[in-house]
């Protein structure tokens, strides 16, 4: 398949060949998850408690790779648009450097820290034992899960979209198979329990890593001379770091402001924490299709940015937007009408069903909302802007939840109710924000004349 010209082919196309490959990689990634659970379910209500006590520790791995697969999306993209092959070729090996050097200290720092964590966490005895089992393997493997997202960042800063999608389609399938081997045994392994889980997690990690290096291989941004570049360089690094950390931060925003709802519900009830917990994957599920445009609106900024092509930065983000709330208006529809229904997939307790249908209409409201967030912080990531989204992430996470909530549940006396709307209320007043800000700042950078930042050691010259 031909690889799309960025910077100037009809925005709406390449939003489209962009987004759909990774709204179909996102629901596979998904559904990899679920089969995971089901597994660990099969084990026993402890293994699959363990499971869920990992995912925090286990998300610092996420983060850490999305955001640095983000910030060098961002710098590369833009090199490339601004024509500075070398610097991009540059970016590329140093986001490997980089990553491995982050991944060791991640494994190191999380096997130390482990113990201790679930222990705080309030797992002992066998608990402790199946969620160290299960999460020190995932540690193990971080590298592979480091390098997958560097890769990426080089596969969508080049516009393909298309071949991160093909790995997460084959790891669905091919989780399918290693998980219920791995778990119970057979042909030559023994039986490693939750521990196998986590192992088959690696090794569809591992494949990936050596699938993508032979796609970004092709589009020339690594070649033999990238061995020459991989020394880290100060200058380099810090730029990484600077675009890169604050996507981090602001993606460990989201589990903490999970962990602010949850504190709040836990003042009520054990089924308002699980219609919580069953409605916000729903709400992810029926986001997965307007996912896409994130990685999509971040490629094409960024490479539109660095060809100094103000017009169609601006066009991006206003497709882009349009396309997300008329993707969300089905959504919406889908959820107000299906509530109740959606949720007894998960649960067949009624009061989780009733408290969790609540929940769901209000959210449906919301849905646009999050459209504009994403698609908004992704924008600056590519106009090298990342700042701002960890800003927002904090307020609409933490501060104004904490503040509105107590004041409409407590002080007001609404009770789930408050919690529901204070959520809807933060994150519409946050999109607005986001808005305004994203706005403004487009209008600011893209009116001001492109410059180069050769830290590449070789003059920052053209390719």
């Amino acid at each position: 398949m031909q690889r799309p010209n960025l910077i100037n082919d009809p925005i709406p196309e390449l939003l489209r060949r962009l987004a759909v490959p990774v709204g179909v990689g996102f629901f596979f990634n998904t559904m990899f998850n679920v089969v995971d659970t089901f597994y660990g379910g099969l084990i026993s209500t402890r293994a699959l408690a363990a499971l869920s006590l990992s995912f925090p520790l286990f998300f610092i791995i996420l983060a850490l790779g999305a955001g640095t697969s983000m910030g060098a999306t961002a710098l590369i993209g833009h090199a490339l648009g601004a024509g500075r092959r070398d610097e991009a070729e540059l970016y590329a090996a140093q986001v490997l450097s980089f990553g491995l050097l982050h991944a060791l200290l991640l494994t190191g720092g999380g096997l130390l820290a482990a113990p201790a964590v679930f222990t705080l966490l309030g797992a002992s005895g066998e608990y402790l034992d199946m969620a160290l089992a299960y999460m020190n393997v995932l540690f193990a493997g971080a590298l592979f899960f480091i390098g997958n997202y560097a890769l990426n960042a080089m596969l969508n800063a080049s516009g393909d979209t298309h071949s991160f999608r093909n790995f997460l389609v084959a790891g669905f399938f091919l989780n399918l198979a290693l998980d219920p081997w791995f778990l119970y045994g057979g042909a030559g392994l023994p039986r490693m329990g939750l521990a196998g889980i986590a192992l088959a997690t690696v090794v569809i990690q591992a494949g990936g890593n050596c699938y993508l290096l032979a796609r970004v291989r092709r589009t020339g941004l690594l070649s033999h001379r990238s061995w020459a570049l991989l020394r880290p360089r100060r200058a380099t690094f810090r730029r990484l770091f600077g675009q890169g950390f604050p996507a981090s931060l602001n993606m460990l925003t989201v589990a903490l402001g999970i962990f602010v709802i949850t504190w709040f519900l836990g003042r009520f009830s054990k089924e308002a924490v699980a219609a919580y917990g069953i409605g916000t994957r729903i709400e992810q599920i029926v986001l997965l299709p307007a996912m896409g445009l994130n990685v999509a609106t971040l490629s094409l900024v960024a490479q539109n940015f660095g060809a100094g092509k103000p017009e169609r930065v601006r066009r991006t983000v206003r497709t882009a937007i349009r396309a997300g709330l008329l993707l969300m208006v089905g959504g919406t529809v889908l959820v107000l009408l299906a509530a109740e229904p959606l949720l007894r997939l998960f649960s067949r307790d009624a009061q989780v069903v009733a408290i969790g249908a609540v929940f769901l209409r209000i959210e449906a409201l919301v849905l646009g909302a999050y459209v504009i967030l994403y698609v908004n912080n992704s924008a600056l990531q590519g106009l090298q802007k990342p700042a701002f989204a960890l800003w927002i992430g904090l307020f609409r996470q933490l501060v104004a939840p904490v503040a509105v909530i107590w004041l409409l549940a407590f002080r007001l006396g609404w009770g789930l109710l408050g919690i529901w709307w204070g959520t809807f209320m933060v994150t519409w007043l946050a999109a607005g924000i986001s808005l305004l800000y994203t706005r403004r700042t487009v209008e600011v950078l893209c009116s001001e004349p492109p410059t180069v930042t050769p830290d590449n050691g070789n003059g920052g010259s053209n390719g």
